[in-house]
């Protein structure tokens, strides 16, 4: 379980926007899944059921509590020697702007987004963590990743990003 608190805190991330929600949804994530250990299936994903527990927990208490306003957790620079600043600097710049675009689509969409793409689960892993057929989670999927195209291409990607196709690191 402790090497799933990465994926844990990201997908959390994905689902309240801001990282200090994030983390107290995982310790609230963790804290059901120690407690209904019993309810796991051995020879099952355990990322699976504590993602299902993790999207359940956040339903739970969006549904409970009024929308609130929140300051966007701001990331700490640390210093990178022997890195182009201007590439790191580009690059994060380039992150927060996904990050809003995530942001901007739909929780249905943003949630198999980050489950299918980031976390790498299967698309039946993925249905099966949220309870939906393979079907819908492909169709999500698919427009999830149409929107955020569209949203993106209003975006300037940062011109380091040619560097990195220079150096055939992308496509």
């Amino acid at each position: 379980m402790i090497q799933l608190l990465p994926r844990l805190r990201a997908f959390g991330r994905s689902l309240t926007g801001v990282q200090d929600q994030a983390d107290d949804l995982v310790q609230q994530t963790v804290e059901k899944g120690l407690r209904n250990i019993d309810s796991y299936r051995p020879g099952t994903r355990l990322d699976s059921w504590l993602f299902r527990i993790m999207r359940n927990t956040w339903i739970d208490g969006h549904r409970a509590r009024r929308p609130t306003v929140t300051l966007d957790d701001v990331d700490i620079i640390s210093p990178l020697i022997g890195e182009d600043g201007r590439y790191v600097t580009e690059t994060r710049l380039y992150l927060a702007q996904v990050r809003q675009a995530m942001d901007r689509l739909p929780e249905d969409q943003r949630t198999v987004l980050m489950l299918v793409c980031v976390e790498g689960l299967s698309y039946r892993e993925v249905a099966h963590a949220l309870e939906i057929p393979e079907g819908t989670v492909m169709s999500r999927l698919s427009r999830g990743r149409l929107a955020l195209a569209t949203l993106l291409d209003t975006v300037p990607r940062p011109q380091a990003q040619s560097r990195a196709q220079t150096q055939g690191l992308t496509r």
